[in-house]
């Protein structure tokens, strides 16, 4: 977008230079300024037909008119053939370097260079119009200020061979930090080269620079105030951008949402859920936000708490912990930490078996594969050893209206009732 607008604002200023002088320099009445004509002009306009040697618009000679357009496309020709020469003389002295960055300035900065040959060649041959004190400053102002443009442009280009040279560097590859503030880096180059050039064009078109800089810098302290949170955002963006908590493409959960990080801005951060919806997130709240990055984990980590009935005899656990202990061993992609099966509590239904175990994989679908495998095999070991997985079960034992005792654990007692209709117990699932 900036090499667009860079190059439609040097041709835009090329082109329509001579009008736009001519136009700023005529003077009120209409009369053009009267310049001591050169040894050339004379002979030249009396080669010319009378009517070309009238005055045209704004007081400016008619064939001055027609020349200044013929000029301009002399010198982008002429400029094209220099950029050209140059070119290939930077392209032999390139080829003699191991690097590769320089080879793709000199590709890069080919249109501003032959920009640059233009308004150098209009520059030079421009006075021979013999314009007159007042449009040929204003003339001259005006290629100033496209030779800033093309500059420039130049700068844009300059800056994103820079930036790609330094994101391929080694130093770059191997600090993850450095080499997620290059987007960031990259765009602030652009703008401060932006505002420079803007200054330095508004300043050779005759702008007052400074009272403009001046009023800017009152109003920026109320836009400062007002803009508070948009300035959070941007200390924000360079935040995540320095400490790198996560990057695009990684799988990360924030708050109470999780999802994949679709793209980090200088003012927000948007998110890809489950749900295929996109959240955009100011960079001020999600750097003060706890984010938990799944793609950055090296191994996945098997959890499971076994509810075992009790029913299960002494024996019957130690079957059950050393069969899913030997299950997990046995896996290939188990790692080097020992896992870890314990028969861990008693509680009001169940007896509890803890199993823990690390795995070589970062890959999710992988490890779901292996933890459904892994699941299988304890379902079989547990029916292998004889017993089974308890359920929540609550069982009500109601004694007589006299108060007589319940029989043995796990049988219920026989309240009679009226009717003839008995309850034994009741089973809460």
């Amino acid at each position: 977008m900036w090499n667009r607008l860079a190059r439609a604002a040097v041709a835009a200023l090329l082109l329509g230079a001579g009008g736009a002088a001519l136009a700023a320099s005529a003077p009120a009445g209409g009369a053009p300024d009267a310049p001591a004509p050169s040894g050339a002009r004379p002979l030249l306009e009396a080669l010319l037909p009378s009517v070309l040697t009238r005055p045209g618009p704004l007081g400016i000679l008619w064939w001055q008119w027609l020349a200044l357009p013929v000029l301009v496309a002399l010198a982008v020709g002429v400029g094209a053939l220099l950029g050209l020469l140059t070119r290939a003389i930077l392209t032999r002295v390139a080829a003699r370097t191991r690097t590769e960055w320089d080879d793709l300035v000199i590709v890069r900065v080919a249109g501003p260079l032959t920009t640059l040959w233009a308004i150098a060649v209009l520059t030079a041959v421009h006075p021979w119009l013999e314009l007159g004190g007042g449009a040929q400053g204003v003339l001259e102002k005006i290629l100033r200020a496209a030779t800033y443009l093309a500059l420039l442009w130049a700068g844009f280009r300059l800056v994103e061979v820079a930036f790609a040279a330094a994101g391929r560097a080694p130093w770059t590859r191997g600090n993850a930090g450095l080499a997620g503030i290059l987007p960031l880096g990259r765009k602030i180059s652009k703008v401060v080269l932006l505002a420079i050039g803007a200054v330095a064009v508004l300043n050779e078109l005759g702008f007052q620079v400074a009272s403009l800089l001046a009023g800017l810098g009152i109003g920026g302290v109320a836009l400062a105030l007002a803009a508070q949170k948009t300035v959070e955002n941007l200390f924000g963006s360079v935040s995540i951008g320095v400490d790198q908590p996560f990057r695009v493409g990684d799988f990360v959960k924030v708050e109470d949402f999780v999802g994949t990080v679709e793209s980090i801005g200088m003012r927000s951060t948007r998110f890809r859920t489950l749900d295929r919806t996109i959240i955009t997130m100011p960079n001020g709240k999600l750097a003060d936000s706890r984010t938990e990055t799944f793609a950055r984990r090296d191994r996945i980590r098997l959890y499971a708490n076994l509810a075992l009935s009790y029913h299960t005899s002494a024996e019957q656990m130690r079957k059950v912990l050393s069969g899913i202990e030997a299950a997990l061993r046995s896996h290939t992609r188990l790692a080097r930490d020992a896992p870890s099966v314990r028969f861990t509590e008693l509680k009001e239904w169940s007896m509890n078996v803890e199993v823990v175990a690390m795995f070589d994989t970062a890959d999710w679908n992988e490890f779901t594969a292996i933890r459904q495998e892994l699941l299988l095999r304890f379902m079989e070991i547990v029916e292998g050893a004889g017993t089974a997985f308890a359920f929540p079960i609550r069982e009500v034992r109601l004694g007589d209206a006299e108060g007589g005792e319940t029989k043995g654990p796990g049988v219920a007692a026989r309240a009679p009732r009226s009717g003839g209709a008995d309850r034994d117990r009741t089973d809460d699932l």
